[in-house]
């Protein structure tokens, strides 16, 4: 079947909240030499994505304007360059953008095939999430079985996966979720501890919990004051990494006890990461996660789906915070 020389987008009509995405049209985007076309089935939608809509994350230079970091679907055209795939094989991927329409290009290697049994609004809700879990805890954070984890968030879309991934391999996790719903969700996840960090000190409740050890991986999307509180927390060689700084990117750090007990601070956004660098954590996340995932080991946590068109009814949930998992975009809900 020929493709069509157009397709429905979200778009953003300026820097905003939620009803500045709208509805529009564009001309299908044309792979690259080393990309494919995906016909979008479903797409995930992300912080990242909200902080691009409200005008404080541009998209890296040559990326396209459109909102979207991860999709599912089938591919619809191969680049020259491209081997291993082909036309109507069903994949999800990472993407530098243009999600939330009915077609996206993106990096052959980016890709990744549907999980068994899995569906294109499940498969939608892996490559952004498990692509940042994989680097930031296990690459940068160098998490091992038999350690100890905090993850903070744990019930967002990366802290729900981070815990899974963290228990199938044989990591103590800890946790901190805003409700006890939500930590409820997340000590049956695999979580040893959930800390309502609204109605408990969780710094207390961690030191109770694991003594003078200290935790081994802090994964924090906090920031602000959390920061001093982590490194406090982190025990000898202790790794603490940073993804985001919903409670803001400064603080005032007393660096003694990081320089005392030898620990790291690291961190990384994935999105400006070079095309060689995806790939590699592509290839990983493929080799020891997806296994995982085909076995019915872990899966994704879906909180709601929405149709394409009221993406804006879905960062508004998003921001709300009221969310356990993932959002998805439904873009073509005739598509298994």
């Amino acid at each position: 079947m020929p493709l069509p020389e157009s397709m429905k987008v979200v778009e953003i009509s300026e820097a905003g909240g939620p009803d500045v995405l709208i509805p529009g049209t564009r001309a299908l985007p044309e792979p690259a030499a080393d990309q494919v076309l995906i016909k979008v089935a479903a797409a995930g939608v992300n912080r990242p994505d909200a902080l691009q809509r409200a005008g404080s994350y541009p998209p890296p230079p040559g990326a396209t304007d459109l909102l979207g970091l991860e999709v599912a679907g089938t591919v619809a055209a191969c680049g020259a360059n491209v081997s291993g795939l082909s036309v109507s094989d069903k994949v999800c991927a990472l993407t530098p953008g243009g999600g939330y329409a009915e077609y996206c290009v993106t990096n052959a290697a980016h890709c990744l095939p549907f999980p068994n049994g899995f569906n294109a609004v499940q498969a939608a809700a892996l490559p952004e999430t498990f692509f940042t879990v994989w680097h930031n805890v296990f690459q940068r954070g160098r998490l091992a079985g038999g350690e100890t984890f905090l993850v903070h968030g744990g019930s967002s879309g990366i802290g729900t996966t981070a815990i899974q991934l963290a228990r199938e391999f044989g990591v103590r996790v800890l946790t901190t979720a805003g409700n006890d719903e939500k930590c409820r969700v997340c000590e049956e996840l695999g979580a040893e501890r959930a800390i309502n960090y609204k109605t408990e000190d969780w710094p207390a409740v961690v030191k109770e919990i694991v003594g003078r050890d200290g935790i081994d991986v802090i994964l924090d999307m906090v920031g602000g004051d959390y920061i001093q509180s982590n490194i406090n927390a982190l025990g000898l060689e202790g790794r603490l990494v940073m993804i985001a700084f919903l409670g803001g990117s400064k603080a005032n750090i007393d660096f003694v006890r990081l320089m005392m007990r030898r620990q790291t601070i690291t961190g990384s956004t994935l999105r400006p990461q070079s095309d060689d660098a995806k790939a590699g954590i592509a290839g990983e996340c493929r080799d020891k996660a997806w296994p995982l995932l085909s076995a019915g080991k872990i899966q994704p946590i879906i909180h709601e789906t929405f149709d394409l068109k009221d993406a804006a009814k879905a960062h508004a949930l998003m921001e709300s915070s009221a969310h356990i998992g993932k959002i998805v975009l439904n873009v073509d809900s005739t598509a298994a």
